[in-house]
């Protein structure tokens, strides 16, 4: 005879601090914090931080924390526009270096936006012949439309919703989930076997992107990890949330540490029961 007996999986992914998360402290703090918290790896959010830019930099900085680069996040803010040059496939061509020289796996690309035309005309065709030359994921990441008042206006092109498109991979950010008013469990549905990267925080559905400490909304964020646990999920698990108000170092950090615990906990929790002998 045997009996069933619940057990703990042990996740396939691997939990990372973007380097966002400890905005407006420095991509190098990002590291140190990383590291002293038990991440797996960090995302590189490439922006105006010039250290974010340098690969070296952030060679020595991995090398120094021993914390590896996980995924590099290509520079596709406003605030980025002039960050790697103006135009749009360089940007993703030094990303795609970037992660080659690092080790990272995954490149994190937003669509276009809808005034970049040439760029959004050719974008699914070029993200999908820039992926077929080399081993590293482009997952494009969902978005949302831009609202003011009960105004909205339709940002990106093709679409906001990257699962009207045929790409390779897909990033689900649950924040820009919880802006666009998305049900984040059918999206990761439609996404399916594409689906290889996570971008984990929380929202309210406020018009603004929210990024809160995934627990502090109203996301399914621990259902959306459990089922990852539960399909065997080997892509990254990314903490990707805003710490701005913390008043000091010390709360940034205990929101950071809140966050990756909640992360790890539901990404191993209870799995299928299996059979194991009686004694």
């Amino acid at each position: 005879m045997a009996e069933a007996r619940d057990v703990v999986r042990i996740p396939d992914a691997k939990v990372a601090l973007s380097t966002a998360s400890v905005y407006p402290e420095s991509t190098a703090t990002a590291f140190e914090i990383a590291a002293r918290l038990g991440y797996d790896g960090v995302e590189v959010m490439v922006w105006t931080d010039p250290v974010s830019q340098d690969i070296e930099a952030l060679r020595r900085l991995s090398d120094y924390h021993r914390i590896p680069v996980l995924a590099v996040h290509a520079p596709c803010l406003l605030i980025t526009q002039r960050v790697w040059s103006t135009d749009p496939w360089t940007k993703l061509q030094r990303a795609r270096a970037a992660a080659e020289k690092l080790g990272a796996s995954t490149v994190v690309v937003h669509p276009p936006f809808r005034w970049q035309r040439q760029y959004a005309r050719g974008f699914v065709e070029g993200v999908w012949r820039m992926a077929n030359e080399t081993d590293v994921r482009f997952a494009v990441e969902n978005m949302y439309p831009w609202r003011y008042r009960d105004r909205e206006m339709l940002a990106y092109a093709p679409d906001w919703d990257v699962t009207k498109e045929d790409y390779r991979h897909f990033t689900i950010d649950l924040s820009h989930a919880s802006t666009s008013r998305t049900d984040a469990l059918e999206m990761i549905d439609r996404m399916g076997d594409r689906l290889g990267h996570v971008h984990m925080a929380d929202g309210r559905g406020s018009a603004k992107d929210e990024h809160l400490v995934p627990g502090r909304g109203d996301q399914p964020c621990a259902e959306v990890l459990r089922g990852l646990a539960a399909r065997g999920f080997d892509g990254h698990v990314v903490i990707e949330v805003n710490t701005r108000r913390a008043m000091s170092s010390a709360e940034r950090e205990a929101d950071l540490a809140e966050a990756l615990e909640f992360t790890r906990r539901h990404l191993s929790s209870a799995a299928s029961a299996i059979e194991v002998p009686r004694r």
